[in-house]
């Protein structure tokens, strides 16, 4: 086994690795004012830190879900495995599952490879992650199948998360290990990544395309790792051959809206402009490894799916050009400005009054709720001067939810569970009156992309709740509950 790596990546000024603090401290600022909800971010360049990033709650020493990066993670396993001869990349995916073939498989099925797999190109007509995670007998593999191969292998592209989950099958069926604790002595230990988390199907199979979750600088780690070709700390951990075809323009994704989602796929890599490439997940979470820059940056957030090409445009629209082939002088004006910035990075608490004139009436009295999708049965607000404590009783369970009057105050709560990615997850939250009669909740779930707002209505004996979330997936729409004092 390799020695685990213990300390930190160095740390530099901008200005010895060639950029200047103004432009990050640009890039930043853009990134606030057209992003928003940007969690972290860490930059490398020739290897060094040269700025990194946390907007309060959100802390360097806290994992974040990583979603479909987390496919990434997945390939270099499979790389890995290919390397220590437990596969080859053509091998039939039927070959190792000889339990779940379908009966009357196809032509076009059986020339169904790893390579395809890998590359996104199984033939398959339509993402086949809702027939494996539906399956209500819980055989995610049987599902995948399920799914008709209507092209050759390898000859059209098609996003696929379920064939990341077979890969991830692959390798625990050949390994006989979880990919998790396949990669914890080949990648993550070396890198010194600790606790890595994975979600995983009724079968007991990492999910493989979605729910990991990393710290940022595991992210930037992973990275680097790709950017010197598999090499770390003078150990070759993954072979430099892999790195070059996981990477490189495998088949053609030209049909995509946004331009950095049209120059090709790899092996569960995206191509980008710029000759840079990337691992990346839903609501903005990204590993960019740019080549001929010798620079990675990765960023977690919670930004609409609409807004991700937006923090792409940034980095080759103000990081790019400010790349330089030799160290610039120090500016130290400059650097204390981002120094002040990065530092000062916060998600504003709720915004309004600590109390109200109803807030003496309301406080500690029990609310029925109405029939409802949470499956809420009661909830009372208790209201102090430091903050209000809200207790929640459901169905399963009885909780209570901690909320900071300007501030955030920790707490954690099984109520937003989501299957396959979280449950019972830690938060913080921050609360406020906005008038009178409205008190306005903020709970962020900080190790996710999530925040749910919870907007509370009083009128007379009524309380009517508005509960919304940033990001979804699936419909925005508000979930109003109603409810009346008992």
């Amino acid at each position: 086994m390799l020695p685990t790596v213990t300390h930190d990546l160095q740390r530099t000024s901008p200005e010895r690795q060639g950029i200047a603090s103004a432009a990050v401290l640009q890039f930043v600022e853009a990134l606030e004012s057209q992003i928003h909800e940007i969690h972290s971010f860490m930059l490398l360049r020739h290897g060094s830190v040269i700025a990194e990033g946390w907007w309060s709650p959100y802390g360097r020493e806290h994992p974040h879900l990583l979603f479909s990066l987390s496919k990434s993670f997945t390939s270099t396993a499979v790389g890995l495995a290919i390397a220590e001869g437990y596969f080859s990349i053509d091998d039939p995916v039927l070959s190792f599952f000889p339990d779940e073939t379908p009966a009357g498989e196809s032509e076009l099925l059986a020339g169904m490879c790893v390579r395809h797999l890998l590359s996104m190109s199984t033939g398959q007509a339509e993402d086949t992650w809702s027939y494996v995670v539906d399956r209500p007998d819980g055989n995610w593999i049987k599902g995948f199948f399920s799914v008709p191969v209507v092209h050759t292998p390898g000859t059209h592209f098609l996003y696929n998360t379920g064939a990341t989950y077979m890969l991830s099958a692959i390798v625990q069926k050949t390994t006989g290990m979880k990919l998790v604790d396949y990669l914890t002595p080949r990648l993550f230990e070396p890198l010194g990544i600790e606790k890595a988390a994975w979600s995983e199907s009724p079968q007991g199979i990492t999910a493989g395309g979605i729910g990991l979750s990393l710290k940022t600088e595991d992210v930037a780690r992973f990275g680097q790792l790709y950017l010197q070709k598999g090499r770390w700390q003078g150990n070759q951990l993954l072979p430099e051959a892999w790195i070059d075809e996981a990477t490189t323009f495998q088949i053609s994704n030209a049909d995509g809206a946004q331009p950095d989602w049209s120059q090709g796929y790899g092996y569960q890599f995206w191509r980008c402009r710029h000759g840079a490439y990337r691992g990346d997940g839903v609501f903005g979470q990204y590993c960019i490894v740019m080549p001929e820059q010798d620079a990675v940056l990765a960023i977690t957030s919670g930004m609409d799916v609409f807004d991700m090409q937006q923090p792409l445009n940034l980095v080759w629209e103000i990081l790019l050009p400010a790349m330089q082939p030799d160290a610039l002088p120090d500016d130290a004006a400059d650097q204390d400005r981002l120094t002040k910035k990065l530092s000062s990075l916060a998600m504003m608490p709720v915004q309004g009054k600590p109390e109200s004139p109803v807030s003496s009436q309301i406080s500690g009295r029990s609310y029925a709720v109405d029939a409802n999708d949470l499956k809420i049965e009661t909830i009372a607000l208790n209201f102090t001067e430091s903050g209000c404590v809200i207790s929640i009783k459901t169905a399963a369970n009885e909780e209570t939810i901690p909320c900071g009057y300007g501030e955030w105050q920790l707490g954690q709560t099984a109520l937003f569970n989501q299957p396959l990615l979280f449950d019972n997850t830690p938060i913080t939250a921050s609360g406020a009156w906005r008038d009178a009669d409205t008190f306005t909740m903020i709970v962020r779930l900080y190790q996710t992309p999530f925040f749910h707002t919870l907007v509370y209505h009083f009128v007379g004996d009524e309380m009517m709740v508005e509960v919304s979330i940033n990001v979804s997936l699936e419909s925005l729409k508000p979930l109003l509950l109603t409810a009346h004092a008992v």
